[in-house]
Formats: structure tokens, sequence, C-alpha cells
């Protein structure tokens, strides 16, 4: 039973548990989210959300007490001048907690936890890929721009499926294949 038990020791001793909500907040400050255990987010919440609100002050007795909990300068200067102006007029509930699912090896709750307003900065912007060549062969266009055309092949679908290639395996070195005995079964 909980009992009146306000913070998730997270099975840490309190000095470790201070270093690592430490380190955790200043990459969630930086990179406007992280992605950890749901139980580490929770704890996250209650340790970042204060010093979101202490950031909304710029005084430099606020800029020390926040620095004594993040341990960073640069994650406090990414907070007072970048994240603070943001949230000026949220009154509150700054981070999101969003579940993925469930750890490959211990089957640990995942969450990402990230700053609301800055969700879309947040997310990896995709790379868009370059189609090389294709099975159909090259344009005309490509081809005067100087861009080389791949060779087109005559082959068709039915020769390209496996049983076409045993077949043709079959057909083409009937004598490189190897003829293996089988195996005796049994202790005998």
């Amino acid at each position: 039973m909980r009992h009146n038990r306000a913070i998730n020791h997270l099975g840490r001793q309190s000095g470790h548990r201070k270093a690592m909500l430490a380190n955790l907040a200043s990459s969630l400050v930086l990179n406007k989210q992280v992605e950890t255990t749901v139980a580490k987010a929770k704890a996250l919440r209650m340790y970042v959300e204060p010093l979101i609100t202490k950031s909304k002050e710029d005084t430099t007795h606020s800029r020390r007490i926040v620095f004594s909990y993040l341990k960073q300068k640069e994650a406090v200067s990414e907070l007072f001048r970048v994240i603070a102006p943001k949230i000026a007029d949220r009154p509150g509930g700054y981070t999101r907690i969003v579940r993925t699912g469930f750890r490959v090896g211990d089957a640990a709750d995942m969450a990402i936890i990230q700053l609301v307003d800055f969700a879309e900065a947040a997310a990896a912007p995709e790379k868009e890929v370059k189609k090389t060549a294709t099975r159909r062969g090259g344009s005309k266009k490509a081809a005067a721009e100087g861009g080389e055309t791949p060779a087109k092949k005559t082959v068709s679908r039915k020769a390209n499926s496996p049983k076409a290639a045993n077949e043709n395996v079959t057909k083409a070195a009937p004598a490189a294949r190897k003829v293996v005995a089988p195996r005796k079964s049994g202790n005998a």
C-alpha cells in the first residue's frame, strides 16, 4: 500500500534518483521529448513542471533555483530563452505522456514524455527517400539530363517465380547437383 508515499522512489537511492531525474529533465528541455518508462515519465513530470513554471519569471534567483535542479547551463538557457516565452500564457500542463507499448527486453511499459507546445518540433522530420532504379527502366527525361537509365529486362513475371527458378536450375545443370545419401534413423 502507498500510505501517503508522495513520490515514486523508482527503486533507487535518493542521490541516484535525483541525478537521473536531472539528466532526464535536461534531455527533455534540450530535445523537447524523451522516451522512457511510464513510471520515470510520471516522476519526471512532477520534477520538471515546477521548473517550467519557475522559468516564466526570468530573474537571477529563478535561474539559480532551476540550475540547482537541472545542473546543465545549456538546458537552463534553453528553458529561459526558448521554452518560457512560448508557454508564457499556459496555466500548467506543460508536458504530455504518450504510451508507446512494451520494451522488448523486459516488457516494461514505455512512454514518450514531450513538451506540449513543442510536439511538432520534437517529431523527427521524415527524410525524403530518393528512389534509385525501378524495374521498368528510366524515363527519357532522366536520360536527357545526363542520368543513367537502367538496362531494361525482358523477363516475364513467371520466370521470376521461385518455381521457375528451380526448374531453370534443374534443366541447366542436372550433373551439377550433388546427391546426398539419406541419414540413418534410430540407434543402428
